[in-house]
């Protein structure tokens, strides 16, 4: 047991993912992702939204969103996750009131997605599959639009 927890631990650190709990049953973690998100200063759309899936979701955990624009916080929020595990957070880009046009964002941002998942052996295969592969992303499943 006690190499395997070491192997789990070692695993993360590569994979993007922190552990925050061990019980007899199941590995609980926070698994983070990072994406870029470009609103051109040409935009007209007023509304953007990140979106995605989480596998071997904990239940009642949101997932946390966080916005950066140079490693500097502007936005945070955090959703519920769906039945079907799905993830959908929609915010303002765009303020246009009385003819008055505001961009509230506008060039290069790093969005961060953090998710609680449960570790199972599926999981860990997975993630041991696909590093033995070379994929370094390994499960790219959140997009970001404006609407």
């Amino acid at each position: 047991m006690k190499y395997a927890l070491g192997a789990i631990f070692a695993l993360a650190l590569f994979s993007g993912i922190m552990p925050l709990a061990f019980s007899d049953s199941y590995l609980t973690a926070i698994e983070e992702k990072q994406i870029k998100m470009t609103v051109p200063s040409d935009n007209v759309l007023p509304w953007a939204f990140v979106k995605g899936t989480t596998h071997n979701v904990v239940d009642g955990h949101p997932v946390i969103i966080q916005i950066y624009k140079d490693e500097k916080p502007v936005h945070f929020a955090q959703v519920n996750v769906n039945n079907d595990g799905t993830y959908q957070y929609k915010f303002r880009v765009r303020d246009v009131t009385d003819n008055k046009v505001t961009n509230i964002f506008e060039g290069d941002y790093t969005v961060k997605i953090f998710k609680t998942i449960n570790l199972d052996s599926d999981y860990l295969n997975n993630i041991i599959r696909q590093k033995s592969l070379g994929n370094e992303d390994l499960k790219t499943d959140v997009t970001v639009r404006a609407v």
